[in-house]
């Protein structure tokens, strides 16, 4: 299976972009929405959070109360090691669990940490949802309904937009209005099934 990895910092608008991808029928593995599963209800990993915060780690409903959670360890970089320590083996389990049953002409592995967790790894092909840290800032504060100093710590500890560029393939430029990204996902979509069909030998099979 031909894989792209697209990333981005937080506010970039990654989901947006992998929704267009999907229109053409590509699958999206989002690591973001495999890490809420592994915290479910009941899951080892959320039994694991709940013992060692408390109830306060737990929204009423016994959901993980992630807004408390993300302060707690963006606040003690020890809290942070040891819960990515726990998530991290599983999740990454997940993905390649997903990316083995991805039947699509190519698959997207979408991670805001793919640079970070070297995720980098597991792709052919690497797509940068680019923005400014400015608009990376204002949308994530309205869209969350957090303070931009919250923000701001979450940013300092992805890696650096020129480090991102760095290592992207390609980039889709995010700064502007919505109708600006189609255009951009149809021609790198054409070029995807193009170079994903050149990764196969007739028989089908990985060169």
């Amino acid at each position: 299976m031909w894989v792209l990895g697209v990333t981005g910092g937080i506010g970039s608008g990654k989901t947006t972009v992998t929704n267009l991808f999907a229109e053409y029928g590509i699958e999206v593995i989002d690591a973001d929405l495999i890490a809420r599963a592994v915290m479910a209800p009941g899951s080892a990993a959320l039994t694991a959070v709940n013992e060692r915060y408390g109830p306060q780690a737990l929204l009423a409903d016994g959901n993980l109360n992630r807004g408390w959670l993300r302060e707690r360890v963006f606040s003690d970089p020890s809290e942070k090691t040891w819960l990515n320590q726990l998530t991290h083996p599983l999740i990454r389990q997940k993905l390649l669990e997903q990316l083995e049953q991805a039947r699509s002409p190519y698959v997207i592995l979408s991670a805001p940490l793919l640079i970070e967790n070297k995720l980098t790894a597991l792709c052919d092909r690497v797509l940068l949802v680019d923005v400014s840290p400015a608009v990376q800032r204002e949308r994530t504060v309205a869209r969350d309904q957090v303070s931009s100093a919250q923000v701001d710590a979450i940013m300092q500890v992805q890696a650096s937009r020129q480090e991102r560029l760095a290592v992207a393939d390609d980039i889709i430029h995010n700064d502007g209005p919505l109708a600006d990204l189609s255009p951009q996902v149809q021609h790198l979509h054409e070029l995807y099934l193009t170079l994903a069909s050149k990764a196969l030998q007739p028989d089908g099979k990985p060169l």
